[in-house]
């Protein structure tokens, strides 16, 4: 029987979802409600990409190789010590009759769910990837289910942007839905206090989004919290923060400190982007009583966080961003043309890569 969730997909364990199976069945051929994609790039998740960046020394050709062997054992991608993936753009080869996704062949498109439980093939051997940037030129196809999504790439949009772009935006929309909860709470209440907002990794793809979101939403006052100084400087010249702080986002006081010194109170909503471990109990301490944390970050550990606010007595709600809201690519993509600072940030970024 073919599932809408892609159970039929998963040859071990037994009765786990794709996500969390250790291998997926990548065959070509498709159920009815299936969709298959040539796929054109990878877009690996930063957890994911620094994790195996740092174990292999910056030696690409070893990064390479692990990709290559991960995807092979296990029929996706998944790295096994993040267990992370990333997303991925191609072309649709082929849609089942039954499929309610709405693509047809010939579409460019970009998933819009995790390359964890996404059936996944590479048949070039990644011989255009250098192993040395998140962002992997490839061939091959993949298996979108019933449940999946998938957006159409803008065409006045150069593709690499738009997988950028369209990789982190579950953040930006789950932090303008809190922020903008916030906003109108207070104005019910005709509670005058400005929602102040923190981004802990305001300079990078997720976290820049997300100021420009928090902005959009109604926060009157927002601070990036970004580790080094070239940092400091281009998320300035953006524009997207009311103040830049620098702070290393594993140190718990350093965070606060530079967070509350820059709105003048603890933020009401602290949002977690960064990709290195260990950064959960800043984000608790730089946090109002009352406010809320949401961690986007696949580095982020739950349970460091969960015993952490336990530990500080913070009363804070703790938010896992799961990286689907409703709408989420349309707002992201159209932060990224309203929004110059947003979109300088990403060319930069791009062409650092």
């Amino acid at each position: 029987m073919t599932s809408l969730v892609g159970l039929h997909r998963v040859l071990e364990p037994a009765g786990v979802l794709p996500q969390a199976a250790w291998r997926l069945d990548a065959r070509p051929e498709i159920a009815a409600n299936e969709v298959r994609i040539r796929v054109e790039r990878l877009n690996l998740d930063a957890a994911s990409f620094r994790q195996l960046w740092e174990k292999h020394g910056g030696d690409g050709d070893a990064v390479r190789a692990e990709v290559l062997e991960i995807i092979a054992t296990r029929g996706k991608m998944q790295n096994p010590v993040t267990g992370s993936g990333g997303m991925l753009i191609g072309t649709v080869e082929e849609a089942g009759p039954r499929s309610p996704l709405g693509l047809r062949p010939g579409q460019r498109v970009a998933t819009l769910v995790s390359l964890t439980l996404t059936p996944l093939v590479v048949t070039d051997g990644l011989a255009r990837w250098d192993g040395r940037s998140e962002q992997v030129p490839c061939e091959g196809h993949a298996i979108l289910f019933a449940r999946s999504i998938a957006a159409v790439l803008p065409e006045d949009e150069d593709p690499q942007l738009s997988l950028a772009v369209l990789d982190v935006c579950g953040a930006p929309a789950l932090t303008a839905r809190v922020v903008s909860r916030y906003v109108a709470d207070r104005a019910r209440e005709g509670d005058a206090r400005p929602v102040t907002v923190a981004v802990i990794g305001g300079a990078g793809k997720s976290g820049s989004l997300s100021l420009a979101a928090a902005r959009r939403a109604g926060a009157a006052r927002t601070v990036g919290v970004v580790p080094v100084a070239a940092e400091r400087d281009a998320l300035t010249a953006a524009g997207l923060a009311d103040a830049v702080a620098l702070a290393d986002a594993r140190d718990p006081v350093a965070v606060s400190t530079a967070v509350t010194t820059a709105l003048g109170v603890p933020a009401d909503v602290t949002v977690v982007c960064v990709d290195v471990p260990g950064c959960e109990h800043g984000a608790i301490l730089a946090t109002a009583d009352g406010g809320t944390v949401v961690f986007f970050s696949m580095a982020t550990s739950f349970a460091g966080a969960a015993l952490g606010a336990e530990g500080l007595a913070a009363d804070v709600t703790m938010l896992v961003g799961n990286g689907y809201v409703p709408g989420h690519a349309e707002l992201a993509l159209g932060l990224l043309r309203a929004e110059p600072g947003v979109r300088r940030l990403f060319e930069s970024r791009l062409a650092a890569d």
